[in-house]
Formats: structure tokens, sequence, C-alpha cells
């Protein structure tokens, strides 16, 4: 019988820092070692993790076991000619990235950090700048291994009840532990960008809703602190993979080079109430006002366009102790009145957020927990210790409950599990497939039981 690592206790936390929980962590190395490693969540529970990008509880487990998969990290094969690639759930998007470039092809969809594992991605149905042309990463799964709670390994392919379960539902289907992936051609390791600013909310998404269908990526950074006239300034970022014939001649002789760019990391303590009202609307200031009114074709690294925080290591630091939340929501289109509201709602509030995006999104996936919907979608980063900052975010919520949205459970640590139900359809069938394939709840997370999952 294969062995698994001695567990060891350990404070563990999400990306946001703001809840951390002591768990036994076990790290297994392959699939046989996952297999034995149920042992050690059979009392408490247990829940797979990856590189901690979860901004909240997702992978933390109080009291439990907490499975580390990043241990996984093979790359099985690759077809090149296909486009294909069968990994470990534990591999990162960073080293897909690292291995597949000089191929020709690029991962699917990638958030705004590569330090995700494949696993992750699929267990929060991540998505990208590309939502609206290319949709969530499951609808690039062509299948994957899970291993669920009576010990059987699955061979897991879209369109089935466990697959739309899975992709999305937050690693409370079971472990994944490999999948086979269908990626993109690209010719460069280059980006095609187009820059321009816009002056309020309304001319964002008038731009936004008018031509983003020119683009495969698309998203724009937006001033929460502005008022007045300029509530919901913003930058607006969009491009493609730059062709070959695009880059000049000193940079064809390696146009699928991958050498992203790394700053010292954030200190480990930094002082509490760095990141205040004053201090982010400075930086806000001068982010809108750097940015040019418009600029077409400028070439840029891939780290830059798709992963510019990732340049500076251990970056949520900055939010200090008490850490940060970020809230994600999306709303259909139509509630377009909704998204406005919330804007200034969130701008008359003073809520000092740098990190605020507003995207576009197109079909929803089939996962029954995934986030993304057709809609407008907005994420911010907000200080933790912001006074009255846990109603405020429960006002938000109603509202955007009322319009048929919801938010993000990948960001999410602090949604109340009567608004979860509203928000979710298929929450129920996600409940019923759960109890029959996991009858003791050996998959649990503190994400889980905040929200009765």
């Amino acid at each position: 019988m294969p062995s698994t690592p001695a567990p060891e206790s350990v404070s563990v936390s999400g990306w946001g820092r703001t809840a951390p929980s002591t768990a036994r962590l076990v790290r297994p190395r392959t699939h046989a070692e996952a297999v034995a490693a149920l042992g050690a969540c059979a009392e408490h529970g247990g829940i797979a993790r990856g590189l901690g990008r979860a901004y909240g509880d997702a992978a933390q487990n109080a009291g439990g076991a907490v499975l580390d998969m990043t241990g996984l990290d093979r790359v099985h094969s690759i077809d090149a000619d296909a486009g294909t690639v069968v990994c470990d759930a534990g591999v990162s998007l960073h080293r897909l990235m690292e291995v597949l470039l000089p191929l020709g092809w690029f991962v699917p969809v990638t958030p705004g950090t590569r330090y995700v594992t494949v696993g992750g991605a699929i267990g929060a149905d991540i998505h990208g700048k590309n939502h609206h042309v290319s949709g969530s990463f499951a609808r690039h799964v062509l299948a994957l291994d899970l291993l669920t709670a009576d010990g059987t390994v699955h061979t897991v392919e879209p369109g089935s009840p466990l697959f739309d379960a899975t992709a999305g539902g937050m690693g409370l289907t079971g472990v994944i532990l490999s999948a086979t992936l269908q990626l993109h051609p690209v010719e460069t390791s280059l980006m095609a960008v187009d820059t321009e600013r816009a002056a309020d909310l309304d001319d964002l998404m008038a731009r936004l809703a008018a031509t983003d269908h020119r683009y495969r990526y698309s998203v724009a950074w937006i001033d929460l602190l502005a008022r007045g006239a300029a509530t919901g300034r913003a930058v607006l970022t969009r491009g493609d993979h730059a062709p070959l014939a695009a880059l000049p001649a000193r940079a064809r002789t390696a146009p699928l080079a991958f050498r992203p760019r790394q700053l010292p990391a954030a200190p480990r303590f930094l002082p509490e109430g760095l990141l205040g009202r004053r201090s982010v609307g400075l930086f806000n200031e001068l982010w809108y006002r750097k940015a040019p009114r418009s600029r077409t074709g400028e070439l840029q690294k891939l780290s830059a366009f798709f992963h510019p925080l990732d340049g500076v290591p251990h970056w949520n630091r900055v939010y200090g102790r008490g850490g940060f939340v970020q809230y994600q929501f999306v709303v259909g289109y139509g509630e377009e009145e909704t998204l406005r509201r919330i804007v200034h709602r969130i701008s008359a509030r003073r809520c000092p957020s740098f990190l605020a995006v507003l995207k576009r999104f197109g079909e929803a996936g089939s996962g029954w927990l995934s986030f993304p919907m057709p809609g407008w979608t907005l994420a911010l980063d907000i200080p933790a210790n912001l006074p009255g900052l846990g109603p405020f975010l429960d006002e938000l919520d109603e509202e955007v409950t009322a319009a048929g949205g919801r938010v993000y459970l990948a960001k999410d640590s602090r949604l109340r599990p009567d608004t979860l139900t509203a928000m979710y359809p298929r929450l129920p069938d996600f409940r019923t497939l759960r109890k029959n394939l996991d009858p003791h709840t050996l998959f649990r997370s503190d994400l889980s039981r905040r929200l009765n999952l």
C-alpha cells in the first residue's frame, strides 16, 4: 500500500489572508499516494489545495486535512499537432507556458495570475480576459481523472453530471488528479495591445459593447474612487496574440521566448493603513493620467499583459496583517442600471480599491456552480479592516441577487448561505449529487461549511 509523508499541522489561509485556520497538511507525490492520503481525511474530512490563490476559504479545512497537490506536477504527454496536453492536476499554468510556448501553444484561459494549478483552474472554473470569446477553463478540458470519496478514480468527460458538478465545484466532488486540455495556437509570445481611456462608466460600457468582438482579450481597469462626472473612469486594454509578421526583425530570432521578469518580494510586514483612501486615490489618479488616450498595436510580453502582479512575489502582503477582501460579481446584460448603481455606491463610500476591473462575459459554461454568465463582471479588492465593510457588501449582494446575478465562490470569504441559494439555481442538483457521491462528507472545506454546500 503506497504511503504518504506524515501530515503536519499548519496554518492555512487564502490569498486574501482574512481567515486562516489550522489543518493537517498532506502532500501526495503520485496518484497512488493521493488515494492513500484519503485515509488522513476520514475523521474530519479533507480538501485539495493547489498554489493557494483562491482569495477566501475554499482551500482550507479547519481541524481536518488539506491535500497539497503541488507534488503532482508532471506533464505526461503533449500532442503538438492536435494541440493537446495531458498533465497532473498540480501542474501550474506557469509551468505549462514554459513547456508549451516553444511548441507554439498557449493555455486556453488564464486568470490574472499564472500561479494557479490545473486542478484549481477546473475546480474554480476560472475565467480570463477572453471569456467573451473562449468561455471559462472547463470548456477546454477534454477529460479529467477524479478521485472520489470511495477511493475510486473515475475518468470524467464533458457532458456528464459529474463533470458539470466538478467544474466550478470547488473541490467538493473529489480530488482532480490529472486532465487533458485543448490548447490555443500562437505564433509568438508577444501580445499586440490597444489601450485607451474612458471618461466615465457609460463611456466605458459603450466602448466595450461596441468593439469587444474585435478582440480575443479585453479588460478595463476602473477607478472606483473617482466621483461626479468622472465616476467609473477607466483604462481599457485589449489585444490578441501578435503574429510573427508584427515582430521587429530582432525579435523574430526567438519569437516564442518566455522570460517573465520578477521584482523583489513584498516585505513580510507592512504598516496597517498603507492602502488608505488618500494613497489609493493618488495611485488611481497617476495610473489614469499616465495611460495613453489612445494607442494601438503596442507589443507587450505575455507576463505584462496577463499577469503584471506576478512580477511582485507575495504582493498580497501590501494590505498588512488584516488582509483584504476580493469581491467579484456578475449581472446580466440588460441590468446595466444595477451595475451603475453599485459603482456609484462604491465610489460614494470611498472604498480604497486600486485593483478593480470590469469585463464582459460571454456564454455560460455547463458547470452547476460555475460563476460566469453572459453579462458584466466587476472585481475589486478592499482592505478587510475597512469599517462597516461586511454590512456594505451584504447590501451589494442583495442588489446583485435582485438583478439575477451572483458572486464568485473562488474569491468569496463572507457570503451568506441564503444568498448563495438565490444566486446559483443548480445548487440543489449539486447538493444531491454530492450527497450520493460522498454520503459521509469526506470532502469538506471552510467554504463548504460556511455556505452549507
